[in-house]
């Protein structure tokens, strides 16, 4: 069996905030993909046609059930 008897001193408090600034990490490098490899191929590109929008919006919703919960 696992054994992760090693982190009883983490608090919840922290073991939170390591999963919350793990989410903040993921935006950021969301927000490092290059809009042109975004909208390659997209003739006509729209506003919902950018992915990194979709992709933080989800983030955002995750992040906020994690902060309350």
């Amino acid at each position: 069996m696992l054994n992760f008897d090693w982190l009883q001193w983490v608090s919840l408090t922290m073991a939170k905030a390591v999963f919350l600034a793990l989410f903040v990490v993921s935006g950021l490098l969301v927000l490092m993909i290059p809009k042109a490899s975004i909208l390659e191929g997209v003739e006509n590109p729209r506003w919902w046609h950018n992915l990194k929008l979709w992709a933080l919006g989800v983030l955002a919703i995750i992040f906020t059930i994690y902060f309350i919960f």
